[in-house]
């Protein structure tokens, strides 16, 4: 248990809130390209503040204020320029900087600015940086930079604090009861002729490292005196909110990112070599989905990321941390916590907190971490039943 007062500062996002501001020192994804090709101009919400974001006709990227300056209309309905964006009430036009260009009817175009955040585009998401300047570098993680791969990515809008996502990462002893046990339950119920049956993990543990923590562990199927690399090497986990998934050329990653201190952006984005004969192609594919409810409003879906889902959104809006009992298997969760006070402090004292890159040579031609090859492969499993391991 802890106490309210750490809870928030572990939960809230908001700007001038100690994790608020500490998640600000990162870049953070809030829109696919693939979208902003077509619609132009957005309503974004991140870090619990509302924003534009918006595409010139040149192709631009700007992302500012949520409001018109002027009468404070929304800038998403806001018109596409080659040099900005006009807003549609009274044609007020704003660069990619937030500077006010151009007041028709107006006898001289006053020296207003709003609110204006640094943005980039980097493996067809959209990506932004809402801390002080200069900004660190935007991380050029393996997958986004590829070219080799097929890809795909995925988003849902979650009613759960980042948080209690991100703490999911740090348990691998749920996989085998969340995916195990409940599953088959949930497939039975609902008439699926599916099974799951993980190894129970005989052994977990945690290293922290450069970019984050690498979770380890050791099942009954593993052979101890001859351990797999999920054991030695280990499964990344890169500060402070993204979890890498899967294992040799076919991975990708877990993004949550904090819309505000109740809401969360499940991105997941993957790729995996092409088939013999398929075609190739620059673009990744975009899902957006809805979570799926029951009559009772509980979540009711099938499959390893639903679950996962289902469990984050079970905490509540904000996970009530001064009810629960960590316990020994908890020691991921304990250890992520403590980093996460730790970098706050970090930025508190003015420091950069772990994880920021600023050295362009360490980001080319992508930052460098070790994966395992294999995995958690030791579950005896018939194949349909898996989504994506957690």
């Amino acid at each position: 248990m802890i106490s309210q007062e750490l809870n928030d500062r572990l939960t809230r996002v908001g700007a001038g809130t100690p994790m608020g501001e500490m998640l600000r020192r990162y870049w953070h994804p809030i829109g696919a390209l693939q979208e902003l090709l077509t619609e132009p101009v957005q309503p974004v919400r991140i870090l619990a503040e509302d924003l534009t974001l918006f595409r010139t006709l040149k192709g631009e990227l700007g992302l500012i204020a949520k409001s018109c300056a002027h009468r404070a209309i929304s800038l998403a309905y806001g018109i596409p320029q080659e040099n900005g964006l006009r807003c549609a009430y009274h044609g007020w036009t704003y660069n990619t900087e937030g500077k006010v260009i151009d007041m028709p009817f107006e006898p001289a175009c006053l020296p207003l600015k709003v609110k204006s955040y640094a943005v980039e585009e980097l493996g067809g998401l959209i990506w932004a940086y809402l801390g002080p300047e200069p900004a660190p570098l935007l991380p050029r993680w393996e997958q986004l930079v590829r070219t080799d791969l097929n890809k795909s990515m995925r988003m849902r809008e979650l009613p759960a604090n980042w948080l209690q996502c991100m703490d999911n990462s740090l348990d691998p002893v749920h996989f085998e009861h969340l995916h195990g046990h409940y599953q088959n339950y949930w497939n039975k119920k609902n008439g699926l002729d599916k099974a799951m049956n993980p190894a129970p993990h005989v052994k977990i543990d945690f290293d922290v490292f450069e970019y984050g923590v690498y979770k380890r562990r050791l099942t009954s199927d593993d052979d101890e005196a001859n351990p797999p690399d999920d054991w030695t090497t280990g499964h990344p986990i890169f500060f402070p909110n993204t979890l890498v998934q899967g294992t040799g050329d076919a991975f990708g990653y877990q993004i949550r990112v904090p819309t505000d201190d109740t809401h969360t952006l499940h991105l997941t984005y993957f790729g995996r070599p092409y088939k013999e004969g398929e075609e190739r192609h620059d673009d990744v594919t975009l899902t957006r989905s809805e979570v799926k409810y029951n009559r009772f409003g509980l979540v009711d879906e099938g499959g390893i990321l639903p679950e996962d889902e289902m469990v984050w959104i079970g905490q509540g809006p904000i996970s009530d941390r001064t009810i629960e009992h960590l316990a020994t298997s908890d020691k991921g969760i304990i250890l992520y916590h403590k980093l996460l006070l730790e970098n706050i402090e970090k930025v508190e004292q003015g420091e950069d907190p772990m994880a920021v890159i600023r050295d362009p040579a360490e980001n080319e031609p992508w930052v460098e971490v070790k994966r395992e090859t294999t995995g958690y492969q030791a579950f005896r499993i018939n194949r349909d039943a898996v989504g994506t391991r957690s």
